[in-house]
């Protein structure tokens, strides 16, 4: 039996390439659909997945078990059937002075920090930056989120609380103002005041956190006070909670000790948000799954098309082999041998079809990579493994019917082909 089913995919191979070579403008046509199918739907969720990965790299600087107090809220809180951006206008923004009253009352948090951004401009010299992010925070914003220094260090809680005027930079920032020179203990501009260099970022590229810290010239948050009104801009303050705390129990203790520290009455509305790191996940992973039907969708009509080409190819490749086949049932062939090794011809086609596909995406990526865009594009393996089962799935679609017909024939009918 083993030799019999190796005979016939080297038969099948054969015959594949044998049609492949006698009518090879009518295959390219045909194996062009299978390849821009298979090219559109793993592009996309190769990109997909590309995000994916980007995002969990932010993830892992902050970790799920983080909560955000804000002004706006990521979507229509509960009792509202829209988004009230009207009636979430009038609330006020976080500020120092609520961040320092709460990690005073908080018992169920490790660390509580505030943070507060703004688009700036950052001069050296005769070199200057636009659209630079400054950040303000408290000192205990390195407990909260994850920070990589490559060089240097981060600033002290004296720094800190006298608000004094250092930072630490980005990538993007260093090489746009000193090229591949030193940075540390270098005076650089922001709004008019001089900022000392004390630390380095290391090269991060896309991220979820605040666009990222490659752009960021960070600060101590009462620094930033002299250049940012933080009553006109988006504050948020981070809380951590304790090991051993779940999300929920951290979220009561805030909402109840926030409502206390901004007066409100039991009858009033919370004029702040809640946000939790596990709500940004499930709104990316909407996107992401979104995105994902799209690119079947695009990809599907390709495949379509792809696939009533491979149906084309398969009948027109027994009708030219109709008196082998029937040579080959004289011989004692079974139905089950003629219908697989059609249907294995017809796969073979369609994965070489997938293939190529996945060989442009792959050349693309590598392109796109070489580029140094500040995020990395990926061809993962279970995109691979979608791309091909795909291939092989169609392949069966596809062939099914001629093979079906090919078994079926009548021996000596098919002789006299």
């Amino acid at each position: 039996m083993n030799r019999i089913v190796i005979i016939q995919i080297i038969e099948s191979i054969r015959f594949s390439f044998k049609s492949l070579r006698v009518n090879i403008l009518r295959t390219i046509l045909s194996l062009s659909g299978i390849t821009v199918g298979i090219f559109c739907i793993i592009a996309v969720l190769s990109l997909v997945a590309s995000l994916e990965i980007g995002m969990k790299k932010s993830f892992d600087m902050i970790g799920d078990d983080l909560i955000f107090i804000q002004k706006w809220p990521m979507s229509p809180e509960e009792g509202d059937e829209e988004y009230a951006w009207w009636k979430y206008m009038s609330r006020r923004q976080p500020q120092i002075k609520d961040c320092e009253e709460l990690q005073k009352r908080l018992t169920s948090a490790d660390a509580v920090a505030f943070q507060t951004a703004t688009g700036v401009v950052a001069e050296f010299r005769n070199n200057s930056l636009q659209g630079m992010h400054l950040i303000g925070s408290t000192f205990d914003y390195q407990d909260v989120v994850k920070l990589d220094i490559e060089e240097g260090r981060y600033f002290t809680n004296m720094e800190a609380e006298g608000g004094r005027n250092v930072c630490l930079i980005g990538h993007q920032v260093k090489m746009g103002l000193f090229g591949e020179g030193p940075c540390l203990g270098k005076t650089i501009k922001v709004g008019g005041l001089e900022l000392d260099i004390i630390g380095l970022y290391e090269k991060e590229g896309a991220s979820l956190l605040q666009n990222g810290f490659d752009f960021a010239i960070h600060v101590p948050a009462k620094f930033a006070t002299r250049l940012i009104d933080m009553k006109r801009v988006d504050n948020s303050i981070l809380v951590k909670a304790k090991e051993g705390v779940s999300n929920e129990e951290l979220k009561d203790e805030v909402m109840s000790t926030f409502r206390d520290i901004r007066r409100l009455k039991p009858t009033q509305d919370n004029d702040f948000s809640i946000i939790e790191a596990t709500m940004i996940t499930a709104i990316l992973d909407a996107i992401f799954g979104t995105m994902d039907i799209a690119g079947y969708f695009i990809g599907i009509f390709a495949l379509l098309v792809g696939a009533f080409g491979i149906l084309n190819i398969m009948f027109v490749t027994i009708r030219e082999r109709t008196n082998i086949i029937g040579i080959q049932k004289a011989l004692g062939a079974r139905n089950y041998f003629i219908m697989a090794s059609v249907l294995f011809e017809s796969v073979f086609l369609c994965c070489i079809g997938g293939i190529l596909g996945l060989l442009l995406i792959g050349v693309g990526v590598i392109l796109l990579n070489v580029q140094d865009l500040g995020f990395e594009f990926v061809l993962t393996m279970s995109n691979i493994i979608i791309g091909l089962s795909i291939s092989v799935v169609l392949g069966i679609v596809a062939g099914i019917v001629p093979a079906y017909l090919a078994s079926r024939m009548d021996p000596v009918v098919a002789m006299r082909s």
